[in-house]
């Protein structure tokens, strides 16, 4: 029987134009012998099975070769290229660095050196791995790398750059090996098949490109075992199944059921996928690469960063003519967030089962039930009737009686005032909480104001009864107040704001600064008024008082032990008891 030889060993390249991918590198290399620039150390580095050694073999070939082609190509006729392409040559060494890495190993390679080529030019040491020498093998190998005898060259590859040590990466000249595209390895499996013989579908070969992740040799490993299992037909179903990866279709499928809000659907077939022998984690991160092909096909610069087959791309600009890239966002978010606290979930199906659930809720808003809808709609007419009777009730807590001493006669019965009059008129109380801060006591207008702003009722009057100028000012330094900005809301509540005319407003401040500090603040503010009081051309001058000499000073703490002690005298006797010092 005939010895089966494995297409990676088959179809080897034999010179640089049958190189796949790897264009850029091997332009590189011919330019160089054409030129005579030839270095005496190479080093090529990148991922596996992109080319590295054969290129390293064509180079060592093509400099010894006696009649090189117009091109810079080896003849593979010639006396040297026969040797070599028969393994027998003795001026080309292959060293696997793997399994020779010790310091004698270098030595016997040193001593080898200094003899010159038999019958060729160049005698050239190909080092594979290189990154698995010791640490001493590669010292006693920097001279000799650094100062080899003119016929000598060195093509160093390896895998793993970061572990080869600088001096020796900077005696060397540096190839770096890209990873093959999908369509070059796609392309050149079609070459391949033809070939052999073997009837295959382009969605398979892609497939099978894609599965090889940019490594040539990977993908024609794979093409065997598949020709092996399919004979000379090479379908995208029997792809799939040998390589166990999820059709595409599903993910088609799931995506169209989330856009129509079918529940139900996306529910089954997730599934259907799970009794096919996927896990959900695999699937859920399938689905995000879905979202992101989806949303690269929503600009036409960025659709050609699909690694797909013609078929599928279709699909994918089909599928994303139906969906805005804020929903894709969103959905690509979600499924992330799946993916992610995967792992960490007790239930793993129920965890993509609810995310899929999400996904169609954000998808189509409009599954809530016609009921839900209905009774949403009625509590929103009652809205409006229901924020000013919560605003009158909770008026009610904050009225307060003042004590009356008691009569023998009765009083004639006071007039009820309306709830909008009571709402303007509220006393304040003073809480335990603002006695000990020693704050300014508010007035009732902002007392007033905060209520209007907590209760909403400000929003609900604004079509009939604009507020006016005071209450609005009081709101916007409850704001500030709220967000910690003490100062500026010290200085809003200390003076009321007039109008100059009918379209402008003064307001005066104590110094400089706080001028400063209010003209930035001055945008919000003019916003806020000229919204809520319908006049867009309001202005607003902010000015330093000149006629006040009078200049705040901060309560020491005698003064705050005084007022403190007004108010509850127990506090002195505590202090003469435990002779404490206010200071």
């Amino acid at each position: 029987m005939e010895n089966f030889v494995v297409s990676a060993r088959k179809y080897r390249p034999m010179t640089f134009n049958t190189v796949v991918g790897q264009q850029a590198i091997t332009s590189t290399l011919k330019n160089a012998i054409r030129n005579n620039h030839l270095a005496h150390a190479f080093l090529f580095t990148g991922p596996r099975g992109v080319g590295k050694t054969t290129c390293a073999r064509i180079l060592a070939k093509t400099i010894n070769c006696l009649n090189v082609t117009p091109d810079f190509e080896p003849c593979n006729t010639c006396t040297s290229c026969e040797t070599f392409n028969s393994g027998q040559s003795l001026n080309i060494f292959e060293l696997d660095a793997a399994s020779n890495n010790s310091v004698e190993d270098i030595r016997s390679l040193v001593e080898q050196v200094r003899y010159a080529p038999v019958g060729g030019k160049y005698k050239v040491y190909i080092i594979d791995e290189v990154h698995m020498l010791s640490g001493s093998a590669f010292n006693a190998f920097l001279k000799t790398l650094e100062e080899p005898p003119s016929y000598a060259v060195f093509i160093l590859a390896t895998t793993e750059k970061h572990k080869i040590i600088p001096t020796i990466l900077s005696r060397c000249q540096i190839y770096d090996f890209g990873r093959i595209t999908v369509d070059d390895i796609a392309s050149h499996l079609a070459l391949i098949a033809s070939n052999e013989g073997v009837n295959a579908e382009k969605d398979a070969l892609h497939m099978i490109a894609l599965k090889a992740d940019g490594a040539l040799r990977d993908a024609l490993s794979i093409f065997d075992r598949l020709v092996s299992f399919g004979g000379n037909k090479l379908t995208y179903k029997s792809v799939i199944d040998n390589l166990h990866i999820l059709d595409y279709d599903y993910f088609f499928r799931v995506t169209e059921e989330i856009l129509t809000g079918n529940t139900s659907s996306v529910l089954r077939t997730f599934d259907e996928i799970l009794a096919i022998g996927f896990d959900g984690h695999h699937f859920i991160a399938g689905l995000s690469s879905h979202f992101r092909n989806l949303l690269v096909c929503k600009d036409a610069v960025t659709v050609e960063l699909l690694e797909v087959s013609e078929g599928i791309r279709e699909k994918y600009l089909s599928q994303s003519q139906q969906c805005t890239p804020a929903l894709l966002f969103t959905l690509l978010e979600e499924a992330n967030r799946c993916d992610t606290s995967y792992r960490s979930a007790q239930n793993q199906r129920l965890h993509v089962e609810l995310s899929l659930l999400k996904m169609c809720m954000l998808a189509k808003p409009s599954l809530i039930p016609v009921e839900e809808e209905k009774k949403k709609s009625s509590v929103e007419a009652q809205e409006p009737a229901a924020k000013i009777e919560a605003a009158v009730l909770s008026q009610k807590a904050y009225d307060v009686k003042p004590a009356t001493p008691s009569v023998a006669h009765e009083q004639e019965p006071q007039p009820v005032k309306p709830a909008e009059a009571r709402l303007s008129v509220v006393p304040k109380t003073i809480s335990i909480k603002e006695e000990s801060s020693i704050k300014q006591p508010q007035t009732s207008e902002a007392v007033s104001s905060s209520l209007l702003e907590a209760s909403g009722l400000d929003d609900v009057l604004s079509e009939t009864a604009k507020p006016p100028l005071q209450q609005l000012w009081n709101i916007f330094g409850e704001k500030l107040f709220k967000q910690g900005k003490m100062a500026l809301h010290s200085a809003m509540t200390k003076r009321k704001p007039k109008w100059s005319d009918e379209q402008a407003i003064s307001f005066l401040v104590d110094n400089a600064s706080l001028e400063k500090d209010f003209n930035l603040l001055k945008p919000d503010l003019m916003e806020h008024l000229r919204k809520s009081m319908g006049r867009p051309s309001l202005t607003l001058n902010i000015e330093v008082a000149k006629d006040e000499n009078k200049i705040d000073k901060p309560y020491s703490a005698a003064d705050k032990f005084k007022w403190l002690a007004e108010r509850n005298p127990k506090l002195n006797e505590m202090k003469k008891l435990f002779d404490l010092d206010v200071d």
